[in-house]
């Protein structure tokens, strides 16, 4: 990427409190697995946030690390890609037109990035004029995930995707298997149904009219690199909770993840932006905690097991309870 000149960088983006941009997951008092996918409207796929510049400069720092667990295709995929940097880079121009430009003189493209004072010109289709695959290009100046799912054989299968801040999996591991595959880990979803049924639901997404819906984990401390390849860096920070450390250090993790599809190649993109609150946080608003609270004490072990909290559940419980209503 080129630099552009000091005049037009320096953009800012509106600062706005965290508890008030979190999109809180639960609307009831009870957690089963459902398909509680809705329409998104408006139809935007990326969300810019005020940690924009470092968890992008965070997703950078992990591809040229980790670039195998960061950044996998196979190679039938690279027209989708094509489409799909096409779309979000006109997504970007026209709904943050403070942030991002783009100018089209037939196939050759210029990107403007003013966040981060880059400039890229391109001709589209032509792989020798980006400096790595179009998804993973693209993926380098949005905070979120994106995963490309190829729809064939009447199944939908990974065949690419830019992941650096995964809920504890791997799309090193993941690339390649069918829907039903990679998520046969998941307890309950997998083996009750709800996976076909959901399965037939996102083969039926039409091009134009996307869905949007939100998932949730815990996290022990900010860190949004959770893969499985480096659980000996943050697994251990469970051991270290305690009564007086819980609220700080422990996030509710919410991941905003919208469905796209892409027309040309009849696939979809999966985009998924990572969303942490720390509970000290949370609980200034006292319905969340309340709700949370009661989220926690009804949920299946086998469900709380898979998400990885299990173990500090009471510890959070215990947290939440002086926040609730007598």
């Amino acid at each position: 990427m080129d630099q552009m000149s000091d005049v037009t960088a320096g953009k800012k983006i509106q600062d706005v409190p965290l508890l008030d941009r979190f999109p809180f997951p639960f609307t009831g008092d009870s957690y089963r697995y459902s398909n509680n996918s809705r329409a998104l409207i408006p139809p935007v796929c990326i969300d810019i946030t005020p940690e924009y510049e470092e968890e992008v400069i965070e997703k950078r720092r992990l591809l040229e690390l980790y670039p195998e667990r960061t950044y996998q295709s196979l190679p039938h995929t690279l027209a989708a890609q094509w489409e799909i940097l096409d779309m979000l880079m006109n997504e970007l121009s026209h709904i943050y037109p403070d942030y991002f430009s783009m100018d089209k003189r037939g196939d050759r493209y210029t990107f403007r990035n003013y966040l981060l004072n880059e400039e890229q010109t391109f001709k589209y289709g032509d792989l020798s004029t980006l400096p790595c695959e179009p998804l993973d290009f693209i993926g380098r100046h949005v905070q979120e995930d994106l995963i490309y799912l190829q729809q064939r054989d009447g199944d939908l299968y990974m065949d690419a995707g830019q992941l650096c801040f995964p809920a504890n999996w791997s799309l090193a591991f993941d690339l390649g298997m069918s829907y039903l595959q990679f998520h046969s880990p998941v307890p309950i979803y997998s083996d009750s149904g709800l996976a076909e049924k959901v399965l037939r639901f996102l083969m039926r997404i039409e091009a134009g009219k996307p869905w949007t819906r939100l998932n949730w984990t815990i996290n022990v401390g900010k860190r949004l690199d959770t893969s499985p390849e480096t659980f000996g860096e943050w697994g251990r920070g469970k051991l270290a909770l305690n009564e007086e450390n819980v609220g700080h250090q422990v996030h509710l993790r919410t991941e905003d993840q919208r469905l796209f599809r892409i027309s040309g190649s009849n696939g979809i993109l999966f985009s998924i932006h990572t969303h942490l609150l720390p509970l000290e946080v949370l609980v200034e608003n006292r319905s969340w905690a309340e709700r949370f609270y009661r989220v926690l004490e009804d949920i299946p072990d086998p469900i709380a097991e898979y998400k990885g909290f299990i173990t500090f559940k009471p510890l959070m419980i215990q947290y939440l309870q002086k926040y609730v209503k007598a």
